[in-house]
């Protein structure tokens, strides 16, 4: 299919409005209204009636576009019209996808769809964790839909937990999505052997972000003349590789004082909340969070070498927005291995246990997770790549909402940073059209923080970032253990869990949580109240959600020790209060 008569397509599309005109069962737009989705995007629209008739499909969206429901819609659709057959050994539908945490999300999203249809599908998630038997057990009937990583379906070809010969038989739809990271992911080998048993007569879509030669590689390998959407909004032209609603800013320092840089961002309120911090090492988190949490800022770490149900309760803790600070490490799959295989070579030396903390290799922060609502990206450290750093924009700005970017940007930084201006485009004058000096931050303020970041800076010592880095990681082992039978009997306990919890065996100076007036210049206080009426004008109303959060979990209790039905009931007086305001805005 030339560009010509796919532009032909996406334009005659443009015109249907609504899932009626897309041929979708009744079932699911009932299922999409009561999730308060009333129009597909543009995405949806060109790709469900392609998908329904059949067509091999290789559909190119910008991150939030609404690829999953493009595929999950027309595949619940049909599976909801076939007779169901006894006659089948392995899934009919297979969807794979790079990361853990998005097997998650799409497990989760056609569940959903799966409930309020109230129809009999049978939907299952495997995991790397899980042995020979407990694949063979959640195989067992088979499910009509399996969601994996290309890992977990290479291991139950290999022992037989699902039969080479059945999947040729039964396998009717293929799904790769999030399809340009695949490869990136280290998973070629486990595609190709499972290729090598799709049917023809397979119905095979690969959904992706970007193109790239990774995605052409897999056309190649699995498809057959298949339709290839690249819409509009995600063309050729630069302007579009990240999306306009998402405002891009970068401020020029050194490394040393990027953290009194982010703390006048943070402290002077100058970006809108919820933020996303990336960093490119898991020491760099904590160092951020021990810093922040002596000036009263509250943030939690997310990372590969958390258990797979923290990093979940995390996601969902901070996509409820019960902390507005949420840092993540970004380590990137060649030079951030090395450097982890490195450290790890140095620590274990010293300890024996380290040998133990191993990071996921399915897990990905910067693709693959649904962050809710996140108003402000930084990169707190510049990513390896360019295309990294689209990655990471991509997290704001989702669902057609507004967003914003902030990058600090060393010396050091430079040449990736210069990339990654050539990749947006620049003018004439090597100036960058897509990316700006952050106007908000003045030198003066900066300076007026100084002294204070570079005396908690001092404080923040290696030795107590391996030791806050060894404690949390306890902590969050102790509770994914203990309490995981617990939770599955009362999960509003869960609830009692925090994240964002103090690590720093200091207790925060009372005087560092406010910046006084004297310190305020008037450039920067007008700012800040620009800053604070754009929330307004947005609802975004976090600083007030913030204290009612807080209010309920006032004096909350160990949860490894001790549980109570009563313990909202307790919160900081005014707390219910402020948070029923929330919830009716």
């Amino acid at each position: 299919m030339n560009k010509d008569e796919e532009g032909g397509r996406v334009e005659e599309e443009e015109e249907l409005q609504s899932f009626e005109d897309l041929g979708l069962d009744p079932r699911l737009i009932r299922a999409l209204t009561k999730k308060s989705i009333d129009k597909p995007t543009p995405i949806q629209r060109v790709a469900i009636p392609l998908i329904l008739e059949g067509k091999d499909v290789v559909a190119r969206a910008k991150t939030g576009s609404g690829k999953t429901f493009a595929y999950l819609l027309p595949l619940l659709q049909k599976l909801f019209t076939q007779s169901p057959s006894n006659k089948n050994l392995a899934p009919t539908a297979l969807i794979l996808v790079p990361t853990r945490e998005l097997c998650q999300q799409v497990c989760s999203e056609a569940n959903s769809l799966i409930e309020l249809c109230r129809v009999q599908l049978r939907l299952v998630q495997l995991t790397s964790s899980m042995s020979v038997s407990e694949l063979r057990t959640t195989l067992a009937g088979p499910p009509e839909i399996v969601i994996s990583t290309p890992a977990c379906i290479q291991t139950c070809l290999s022992n037989g937990v699902i039969q080479a010969k059945a999947v040729q038989h039964s396998l009717s739809i293929l799904i790769l999505d999030e399809a340009d990271l695949l490869l990136s992911y280290g998973y070629e080998d486990d595609l190709k052997a499972l290729t090598s048993h799709v049917p023809r007569g397979c119905q095979c879509l690969l959904m992706s972000a970007t193109s790239s030669s990774d995605v052409d590689k897999l056309k190649k390998l699995i498809l057959h003349n298949p339709y290839i959407l690249t819409l509009p909004e995600v063309g050729d032209t630069k302007d579009d590789i990240i999306p306009k609603n998402v405002q891009q800013f970068y401020i020029s320092c050194a490394a040393r004082d990027k953290l009194v840089h982010i703390l006048a961002l943070l402290k002077l309120e100058l970006v809108q909340k919820k933020v996303l911090i990336f960093t490119n090492s898991i020491d760099m988190s904590f160092r951020l969070k021990l810093f922040f949490e002596q000036f009263g800022i509250k943030s939690a770490v997310l990372n590969a070498e958390l258990p797979q149900s923290s990093r979940l309760h995390i996601l969902e803790e901070f996509n409820a927005g019960l902390f507005d600070y949420l840092i993540a490490t970004d380590e990137s799959r060649s030079e951030g291995k090395e450097q982890v295989d490195d450290q790890n070579g140095r620590e274990q030396k010293k300890s024996k246990k380290h040998r133990k903390n191993k990071l996921d290799a399915e897990f990905g922060v910067v693709r693959g997770i649904d962050f809710k609502n996140v108003h402000t990206v930084i990169n707190y450290e510049m990513p390896q790549t360019a295309a990294g750093y689209v990655h990471r924009i991509g997290r704001t700005g989702r669902a057609y909402n507004t967003g914003a970017s902030v990058s600090l940007v060393s010396a050091e930084e430079t040449e990736i940073f210069e990339e990654i201006k050539s990749l947006l485009g620049e003018n004439e004058d090597k100036v960058s059209q897509f990316i700006a000096p952050f106007p908000l931050l003045s030198k003066n303020a900066v300076e007026s923080l100084r002294y204070r970041a570079e005396d908690v800076a001092r404080s923040v010592t290696k030795i107590a970032v391996r030791e806050s880095r060894a404690q949390d990681l306890r902590n969050e082992i102790l509770n994914s253990q203990k309490l995981k039978a617990h939770f599955q009997d009362n999960p509003k306990d869960l609830d009692l869990l925090k994240h964002d919890k103090m690590l720093s065996k200091k207790a925060p100076a009372p005087h560092l949580r406010d910046v006084p007036d004297y310190l305020l210049d008037p450039t920067t206080q007008e700012a800040s109240k620009i800053v604070k009426l754009a929330r307004a004008a947005m609802g975004n109303t976090n600083a007030s959600r913030g204290k009612g959060s807080k209010g309920r979990f006032k004096r909350s209790r160990d949860p490894l020790k001790t549980f109570s039905a009563e313990a909202p009931k307790r919160a900081g007086k005014g707390g219910m209060k402020r948070k029923a305001k929330d919830t009716d805005k």
